[in-house]
């Protein structure tokens, strides 16, 4: 017999009655009836209940055993008695009697309970995370990460993709996050870079004529930490394509990430129409780039209906150059309570509030009532209405200024109304690309120009579209949002010289500047490059979403904690003298 076990917890059934068996496991609880100990052993398959009583030679030993020690054991498979069955368990109709037991690893006083569902601190949790990972949902969180990384490569192997890998240590890059530097022993003075993304590596696969890439590919990036974001590293389905435009990505990568849903989402309902939205009519409907389209609720522009109107707050506001007045339907939210409840909530977001109309019965027809509707008088009421498709006992919600500074607290309350008023399709996935990006952005205080998404994206119309203002320059950039979260980004590629340069030389950098930072890439582009484009998907994000869980940690094996610390391993650390001199470095204390 096998020095371990014959079986693992998870295979024994009836047809095995009366075998000898061995099993090595974790005693996941022990129960003690009348004298007679039921042990629940558990391995990473499963659970079987084993049993002792004291007949047996080695009760003495058994009665010592504690939870998560870990042990083999040898006995004889015993069927239940049919009061007994636990039909929740594979092993349910069975149990096996010991006859002998081994302490493989005795294990001292738990700082977690393994067993049950107790709610521990998060320090706790990663401080021992090797005991966090024995818990049930743990264990079905870290196997179907295993399972979506599976189904991924294999379809992307189907749809003609080859996995080539990229280098870890590299140059530098402008990826929109801050570096993490590795000083060069033999090039003192000199760093690497862990790379944000393999972005210019894949590129320059493309033009080595490698037509279909593809990469299950960590990515490191010093962040602030967040929800849905580790603030070190993470990884993604990288992926790249020759001689296609920003259709043929689409529907190239919709069939692999849809697949993966629909076999891994239990069940829920995954849409297979991804609309295409701009990213201005997103900010519009949605205020945001990554819409929760599970919500009904579009936002429309309802500027026209305060200008001049007896509203002096509105009124005003729409003299200055730049805003306008955003209105949020509530379908069933015709209440006073709800609308004040609301207005609390922009409040405590940090606006002063929300305006707001609700229309109610009044028993000779519908009325609009609240604050606005009195001040602005019927006719411009009843216009509000007509446009948002509003009737009696909905509501209707308004915020007024330059889009920038309120959109995030619109975008914020269309989820809370959404919620509030049960319009969410909590059972179901809903995709949709926002597409039409702008290339650049301008500081709110300097007025420079610079990226607003990846800087190696091709403008859409060429060169010329460069030569008028740059905040007119959109991008064939796209990103994929589900449920509220981005899942993928990507673009159609610069492939141009002329083009790159100039789209870098409005940004802030001369040719000499792109010649020296992207020199690699540059001179490739001398040398017959061919149109390409590709996107990258979040792994983390794609099982959170599976998972159904609301923190990122959930889903990955060994995450850091929310001031970039693995507290497990105790990084990071200090290095030593002798490091550093080796290194030709030394530490300054900061100056707080």
């Amino acid at each position: 017999m096998h020095p371990f076990r014959s079986h693992t917890c998870a295979e024994l059934t009836k047809s095995d009655v009366g075998e000898t068996v061995r099993l090595s496991g974790w005693v996941h609880r022990i129960r003690d009836h009348g004298g007679v100990l039921f042990v629940d052993l558990r391995d990473h398959y499963g659970m079987t209940q084993v049993l002792c009583d004291p007949d047996s030679p080695v009760f003495a030993e058994v009665e010592k055993l504690r939870s998560e020690w870990c042990v083999r054991i040898d006995g004889t498979v015993k069927a239940r008695d049919e009061s007994l069955v636990n039909p929740k368990l594979p092993t349910g109709e069975i149990e096996v009697y010991i006859r002998d037991v081994e302490v493989l690893g005795a294990a001292k006083e738990l700082p977690l309970i393994v067993f049950g569902d107790q709610e521990y601190p998060e320090e706790t949790r990663l401080r021992y995370r090797y005991l966090d990972l024995r818990r049930d949902a743990m264990q079905a969180n870290m196997a179907l990460r295993s399972d979506v990384v599976r189904g991924l490569r294999q379809r992307m192997w189907d749809q003609g993709f080859r996995e080539y890998q990229t280098p870890i240590i590299t140059a530098s890059s402008p990826e929109g996050a801050r570096d993490f530097l590795v000083p060069s022993r033999l090039h003192p003075g000199k760093f690497y870079a862990l790379p944000q993304a393999p972005q210019l590596f894949k590129q320059l696969i493309m033009v080595s004529g490698f037509d279909r890439y593809f990469q299950i590919a960590p990515c490191f990036r010093d962040e602030d930490p967040r929800a849905d974001r580790s603030p070190t590293d993470f990884y993604q389905l990288d992926m790249e394509m020759s001689f296609v435009t920003q259709q043929d990505v689409f529907d190239t990568i919709q069939p692999v990430i849809q697949g993966v849903f629909e076999e891994f989402g239990g069940g829920r309902k995954v849409d297979a129409v991804w609309p295409q939205i701009s990213f201005a009519d997103a900010a519009l409907w949605y205020g945001t780039d990554k819409p929760d389209l599970r919500n009904p609720i579009k936002m429309q522009d309802a500027s026209r209906h305060f200008r001049g109107s007896g509203f002096a707050i509105f009124a005003k506001l729409l003299e200055q150059e730049g805003t306008e007045i955003r209105a949020i339907p509530a379908p069933g939210g015709g209440s006073r309570k709800f609308c004040d409840r609301m207005n609390a909530f922009a409040q405590k977001e940090g606006l002063p509030g929300m305006g707001y109309i609700f229309w109610r019965d009044q028993g000779e027809g519908m009325e609009a009532a609240g604050p606005l509707a009195k001040n602005i008088g019927p006719e411009r009421t009843e216009a509000i209405r007509q446009q948002l498709g509003l009737g009696q006992g909905d509501a209707a919600f308004f915020l007024g200024g330059k889009p920038a500074d309120f959109e995030r607290v619109a975008g914020a309350a269309r989820n809370e109304i959404g919620r509030e008023l049960g319009l969410i399709d909590e059972d179901r996935f809903a995709f949709a690309w926002i597409v039409d990006f702008p290339m650049y952005e301008a500081d709110d205080e300097t007025g420079a120009i610079d990226f607003s998404h990846n800087p190696f994206s091709m403008p859409q119309g060429g060169i010329e579209a460069l030569e008028g203002d740059p905040l007119d320059v959109r991008g064939y950039q796209y990103d994929l949002a589900c449920n509220g979260y981005e899942l993928v980004s990507g673009a159609i590629r610069n492939h141009k010289l002329d083009v790159m340069i100039k789209a870098f030389e409005l940004a802030g950098y001369d040719e000499a500047e792109v010649r020296k930072r992207f020199g690699g890439l540059v001179n490739a582009f001398q040398y017959g490059a061919p149109p390409h484009g590709g996107c990258a998907a979040g792994i983390d994000r794609i099982v959170m979403l599976l998972a159904d869980e609301a923190n990122i940690r959930e889903v990955i094996m060994f995450p850091m904690n929310q001031r970039a610390e693995d507290l497990m391993m105790d990084a990071p650390s200090a290095p030593t003298s002798d490091q550093l001199m080796e290194l030709g470095l030394r530490v300054l204390p900061r100056e707080d």
